[in-house]
């Protein structure tokens, strides 16, 4: 690694004290969690800035700048408050002068192709509201993408080249074999022509002086995939399912994304100006892999931010989480601190997989041999046996079955609970002295699609028009009866699983779908019903795919899925009563959420930790903050409301459980409960999967890490969790287990108890780069 005199003054005061003595191919700075990587990027931009008031800008969009941006708006607007002149004298940013945005030239990175640029979705919308207005740039000095602007064959719109949004790009390399064929070939060309006159834009402005940009699943930066060319440039192009997968929330379902085509500047855009400070930032576990191929790897095509390597200013800024495959940080965990037991566990883990030997099967002269294995204090025969005795007691411990507990379990999402916990719950549910209540903690309406809303509301109105709602016939209905038997919607549901009758199934739905309708409008007769479905209908197929709807249909999308939560807890016998849906205002569907504050988003839970007394508290645990933004929100509400909780009764005997499912996972290491799952357990979790979460079958929002249902990748997650833990134990140790339930055993299951101490301070380190909103 480079010496710190290679980074700003700024950068200096972020570098921590891990000693770098690995090559790398472009130098990197570590941070502590998510906000604080938004709160780096803005002090090292405004100091760039400062020394190039009128230089050329290219800013990322997505989720990933929410901290970015908002530091850089704090720090600006409250320039000369005490606090932010701490900050800045902390940060050596001390120029005596307020750095001015507004001589700045921007660049557009990237955008869909095609969309159009009033829609809230589009690239163009969010860097003309978060930039040009939002920091206060001009719009003349802006390059931007905007495709209802980009000329087509005979000046037609886009809407009639292409009318379902499809480009075909081999028409670049066949004959066209109908007039509209014909048109859309022409058109690609003077698409292709509008992007090269782009790049010249670019490089008559001398370039791009400072880039920030994050790193997607595939390694991309900007739109440029694994296997882009590193002398590409602005360009129309297709895209990978990783990035498919990525988009999908953006777009409104990977049905959609997986038929767009993106512009893109390219790979030699960003690094023509070879003074440019180009920046790569990434949050998260998930990023380690591709993170360690672009900065310990020869830069190559398969590693697309490999590219900075031949920028002197490039840098990559990292959460703990994605640089912790980095060789500086495996040699720091080991050779910095105390020594542990999970070191020990870790470390030989690791060298099963690295030499593909069981441990049983490991020699001295093996754990001598290996970099960290070597380290282990004391090393000896009986090491290696230390390591099984420490993951068999994970076993054990996770098999305990327990008495009289109040179990307390939250998902910041629905489907959370159900993909991280489900096996375990349902073994600890069988003993009838433990009480459970779940609590979905969001409204998760952006998991609707408007395709599936449609067919559940046309499905309902054809139920009320034909007179098999017969509930609508009871004279209070309208004024309270609609309140009552919400038990009734999920019991005709599940009793048709049992029947396989599927007609039956949807008229349940539709049940809860007039309930819910007749809630949210007050509605006061059936014709009043009608007419409310149709208007719905009508407002939703007039929107485009990925909007935002209005806040009543927002709420309406969201009872679908807190009625598909109930179905999943009822399949073990539990009453809606014991699920509750929080739906906390910070949710918004917006694309940066609002942060989390007191009143509004924890005396909720607050006031359900009262009523339940839990003894076990569960949650989504992601202190680094590397997650969907609603899962680090949620635990910095959940956290706050068992600090208040905890001045007026004593928490010492209340247990967190953390839990992780198919964002981010644990290692086996990491973890004090290790629960074995069965053939059985699986498909019982898959299948009240997708008995339940009707609107998720499709997978329209799917992980980048597999193309399908999320309760298929997390199956996928629990049998990568034995093999690795089949190495330290052996594969009899299963087989021929004396007990049946590991005999049975093809998955395994994690998650880590603490002590309400060990979570606060765990939540503490967020909330400080979070500004402490509370």
């Amino acid at each position: 690694m480079e010496n710190n005199k290679t980074f700003t003054p700024v950068e200096q005061t972020f570098l921590n004290d891990v000693p770098r003595n690995s090559q790398v191919n472009v130098p990197y700075i570590v941070v502590d969690n998510f906000p604080k990587l938004g709160m780096l990027s803005a002090f090292r931009f405004l100091e760039w800035v400062s020394q190039n008031p009128k230089g050329v800008i290219s800013l990322p969009t997505g989720k990933t700048p929410e901290y970015f941006i908002y530091w850089t708006k704090y720090i600006l607007e409250n320039w000369e408050k005490e606090n932010v002149v701490e900050l800045r004298e902390k940060h050596q940013l001390l120029f005596k002068e307020k750095p001015s945005l507004a001589d700045l030239h921007f660049v557009q990175i990237d955008e869909f192709y095609p969309i159009k640029s009033s829609q809230g979705n589009s690239f163009y919308h969010y860097v003309n509201k978060y930039y040009i207005e939002g920091f206060g740039l001009k719009k003349e000095n802006a390059l931007l993408i905007n495709c209802d602007k980009i000329p087509l064959a005979e000046g037609k719109s886009f809407e009639e080249v292409f009318p379902d949004s499809k480009v075909n790009l081999e028409l670049r390399y066949r004959e066209a074999e109908n007039p509209m064929e014909k048109l859309q070939k022409e058109s690609i060309f003077l698409i292709d022509n509008w992007c090269s006159e782009y790049e010249q834009k670019i490089r008559k402005l001398g370039g791009i002086g400072f880039f920030l940009g994050g790193i997607g699943p595939d390694g991309h930066i900007a739109f440029n995939i694994k296997g882009s060319d590193p002398y590409s440039t602005t360009r129309l192009t297709s895209t990978n399912f990783e990035t498919q997968a990525v988009a999908a929330g953006d777009l409104g379902g990977i049905e959609i994304s997986r038929e767009r085509l993106v512009i893109t500047i390219g790979l030699e855009t960003i690094a023509y100006n070879k003074e440019a400070v180009a920046i790569i930032f990434a949050a998260g576990e998930a990023k380690a892999p591709m993170i360690k191929s672009a900065l310990e790897l020869p830069p190559s095509n398969l590693y697309p931010a490999s590219v900075l390597a031949n920028l002197p200013n490039g840098r990559f800024y990292l959460t703990l989480g994605a640089a912790s495959m980095l060789n500086d940080y495996v040699d720091d965990y080991y050779q910095s601190g105390s020594w542990s037991q999970e070191k020990t566990d870790k470390a030989v883990m690791s060298l099963t997989q690295k030499i593909n030997k069981y441990a049983e099967h490991l020699t001295l002269d093996d754990l001598k041999e290996d970099q960290y294995t070597k380290l282990i204090p004391g090393l000896n025969e009986a090491t290696v046996q230390g390591v099984i005795n420490s993951i068999e007691s994970k076993i054990k411990k996770g098999t305990e079955s327990l008495s009289n507990e109040v179990f307390y379990h939250t998902g910041p999402h629905h489907d959370d609970i159900s993909l991280g916990l489900l096996p375990y719950i349902h073994y600890q549910s069988r003993n009838e002295t433990n009480t459970s209540y779940y609590s979905v903690l969001t409204s998760g309406f952006t998991a609707v699609t408007n395709k599936f809303l449609i067919k559940i509301l046309n499905d309902t109105l054809s139920f009320v028009e034909k007179g098999e709602v017969e509930m609508l016939n009871y004279p209070d209905f309208f004024e309270v009866g609609y309140k009552n038997k919400k038990d009734k919607d999920v019991y005709h549901y599940l009793i048709n699983i049992a029947s396989g009758d599927e007609y039956e199934r949807s008229r349940a739905v539709s049940h809860r779908m007039v309930r819910s309708i007749v809630e949210l409008w007050d509605l006061k007769s059936k014709s009043d019903l009608s007419e409310k479905i149709r208007e719905i209908i009508a407002t939703v197929n007039s929107s485009y795919d990925g909007q935002n709807p209005e806040s009543k249909i927002q709420i309406l999308k969201g009872m679908i899925r807190e009625y598909e939560e109930e179905l999943v807890w009822a399949h073990f016998g539990v009453r809606t009563k014991n699920v509750s849906h929080l739906r906390l205002g910070f949710y918004t569907g917006a694309i940066f959420t609002e942060k989390p504050n007191r009143e509004r988003d924890v005396l909720p839970i607050l006031q359900e930790l009262k009523e339940i007394n839990p003894t076990v508290i569960s949650l989504a645990f992601d202190p680094e903050g590397s997650g969907p933004d609603t899962h680090y929100k949620v635990l910095q509400a959940i956290a706050e409301a068992v600090r208040e909780w905890g001045k007026e009764k004593d928490l010492s005997k209340l247990k967190i459980w953390g839990y992780r499912n198919v964002w981010y996972q644990f290692n086996a290491a990491d973890v004090t409960h290790v629960f074995p799952v069965s053939l059985n357990a699986m498909s019982t979790m898959d299948e009240s999967f997708t008995n339940s979460y009707l609107s998720q079958v499709e997978a329209s929002f799917p992980s980048y890490r597999y193309n399908g249902k999320f309760s298929h990748l997390s199956i996928q997650t629990w049998v990568e969790q034995l093999n690795a833990v089949q190495l330290i134990l052996g594969k009899p140790y299963f087989y021929d287990n004396g007990s049946p339930r590991l005999r049975a055993t093809h998955g395994l299951l994690f998650f880590k108890e603490m002590n309400v101490e060990e979570f606060l301070q765990s939540a503490r380190e967020l909330e400080k780069s979070t500004e402490g909103q509370f």
